[in-house]
C-alpha cells in the first residue's frame, strides 16, 4: 500500500537512505517522532564505501576533523544500531599504516609527540611479519579504528523500514513537492518538515544545488588471496581491508571528472598497480564497485535549513568519512530543528548562504 494512504500529518519526511538517512531516522526514532522516507539507490557512495572509521588522515598523518567527538558519538551509535537490527556492524580492525622509509618512521614519531594526535597514534614501530607483504620498515599503529558493515547495514535497515511501512523506494519528484504556510506537501504525504539526504544527488535538488558540493568518484576492488592471512587493515598507496573468508577490500581511488557509477578499466589499473608494490603473493579480483562521495569544496558537512523555506532542511557532504561524521551530524540537525541549538558554523549550510542569493540574482 502506498505511503499516501498510511499518513495524515507527520513530522517528518526524509528523502535518501544513504548513512546520513539512516542516521536521521535513529535521531528521530529515539524522540518519539513520525517520519516516512523515500528513496531510490541511484546514489551508491553508502553501498560502495570501505566502512572504515579511522581518525587520522595517514597520508599527512593529521587528525581528522573533529575525529576524537565524532567516534565518541559513533561506536555507541553503530553498536545500540546493530542490537537493533539484530546484526553484527561493527568489526574492530587495528589500522597500520606502511613506513616506505626511515623519514616516515620520524614524522610518524613527530605526530606522536603532539597531545591530540598521540591519544591514536601508538609509540612503537610494529615489525612485518606477513610473508606475503613487503613492508621492510614496518608499520604505525592507528588506536581505536574499525569498519562498520555498510552494505549490511543499509539492506537491514531498508527491510526493517518495509516491514514497518516507512519507506517508499521511488525517485524523488521536486516538481510534485508542494511549500504550505505550516507544512510541506508531498504526493497525499503532509509533514511539518522535509530532510534532504541524498549525497551526490543533490545536483538534481532545486532547492539546495546552489551549495558547492563536488562529488569524487571511488572505486574499490574485491580480491581473494588466500595466501595473504592478513587480519589487519594495511595502509600504503592504497588500503587492504580483511572482510573475511580470504576476501579483502582494496582502495580507493579519488576522480574529480568522471561522476558515474560505472566501475572504469582504468581505476581497476591504477588500484592493481599500487597494490602490488607491496602485495606479493597470488590474488584474484571478484568485485569492482563505484560510487560517487559527496565531497565539499571545504570538506566539511553540509548541514542547516534552507535561506528562505524554514521547513527546508539539508544533510550532506560527508565525503570519505560518513561512517563517522553521519551520527554526529545527524544528532546537531536534529538538535537545531527541535531545539534551536547551534549547528557547528564549520559544518552549517549557512555558511554559502551568499551563494544562495547571488544564484537567486541572477535568476
Amino acid at each position: 500500500m502506498p505511503i499516501s494512504y498510511l499518513c495524515s500529518m507527520i513530522d517528518y519526511l526524509i528523502v535518501g537512505l544513504g548513512l546520513a538517512g539512516i542516521s536521521f531516522c535513529e535521531q528521530l526514532e529515539e524522540n518519539h517522532k513520525t517520519y516516512r522516507v523515500i528513496a531510490d539507490k541511484s546514489q551508491t557512495s553508502s553501498v560502495v564505501a570501505g566502512g572504515l572509521y579511522n581518525p587520522v588522515i595517514l597520508k599527512r598523518f593529521t587528525l581528522a576533523w573533529n575525529a576524537k567527538e565524532q567516534l565518541e558519538t559513533a561506536l555507541p551509535f553503530y553498536e545500540k544500531l546493530a542490537k537493533k537490527l539484530h546484526t553484527q556492524l561493527d568489526f574492530k580492525v587495528p589500522v597500520l599504516r606502511r613506513f616506505a622509509s626511515i623519514e616516515e618512521q620520524n614524522m610518524w614519531f613527530e605526530a606522536s609527540d603532539k597531545p591530540q594526535l598521540g591519544y591514536f597514534l601508538a609509540t612503537n614501530i610494529k615489525k612485518n611479519e606477513n610473508t606475503c607483504i613487503d613492508a621492510p620498515f614496518g608499520y604505525g599503529e592507528v588506536n581505536y579504528t574499525g569498519r562498520i558493515a555498510t552494505k549490511v547495514l543499509l539492506a537491514s535497515y531498508e527491510k526493517y523500514l518495509l516491514t514497518n511501512m516507512l519507506l517508499q523506494q521511488e525517485t524523488f519528484d521536486y516538481e510534485a513537492l508542494e511549500i504550505k504556510a505550516d507544512h510541506i506537501a508531498y504526493q497525499g504525504i503532509a509533514a511539518k518538515r522535509i530532510i534532504f539526504a541524498t549525497g551526490f544527488g543533490l545536483h538534481e535538488n532545486p532547492f539546495f544545488n546552489y551549495l558547492p558540493l563536488n562529488g569524487t568518484k571511488g572505486e574499490l576492488l574485491t580480491i581473494k588471496a588466500p595466501d595473504l592471512k592478513e587480519e589487519n587493515v594495511i595502509k600504503s598507496s592504497v588500503f587492504i581491508i580483511p572482510l573475511g573468508d580470504d576476501l579483502y577490500r582494496v582502495g580507493a581511488t579519488y576522480k574529480w571528472k568522471d561522476k558515474t557509477n560505472l566501475p572504469t578499466a582504468e581505476s581497476k589499473q591504477e588500484l592493481l598497480e599500487k597494490l602490488e608494490t607491496f602485495l606479493t603473493c597470488k590474488y584474484e579480483v571478484v568485485d569492482h564497485v563505484a560510487g560517487i562521495r559527496p565531497t565539499v569544496a571545504d570538506r566539511r558537512p553540509l548541514v542547516g535549513q534552507h535561506p528562505d523555506e524554514d521547513k527546508l532542511f539539508i544533510l550532506n557532504g560527508f565525503g570519505s568519512r560518513g561512517v563517522m561524521i553521519a551520527p554526529t551530524a545527524s544528532a546537531s540537525l536534529y538538535q537545531f530543528i527541535e531545539h534551536a541549538t547551534a549547528i557547528h558554523p564549520e559544518m552549517n549550510s549557512a555558511r554559502f548562504t551568499k551563494k544562495y542569493y547571488q544564484k537567486k540574482q541572477r535568476n
